[in-house]
């Protein structure tokens, strides 16, 4: 029991990260969207390309955690 609370627990702090990089996501598109300069827009090309590698890894933690439960 008490690791399903604990798994619990992990897959809602995982969860709520994932809503923060998809927030981040939406507001790096926008940014990138309204910059005028290039470099400008490569750094947040690099930066959206990062939270897109971290949201890949917290989805793949979730899955993970919610195919134990099963």
């Amino acid at each position: 029991m008490f690791d399903s609370v604990l798994d619990e627990v992990i897959i809602e702090k995982l969860m709520a990260k994932r809503d923060l990089y998809l927030y981040t996501l939406k507001h790096l598109d926008f940014q990138i969207l309204t910059e005028s300069a290039l470099e400008e827009s490569d750094d947040s090309e690099r930066s959206k390309a990062s939270v897109i590698s971290e949201l890949k890894k917290i989805e793949q933690e979730i899955a993970f955690l919610l195919s134990e439960e099963s």
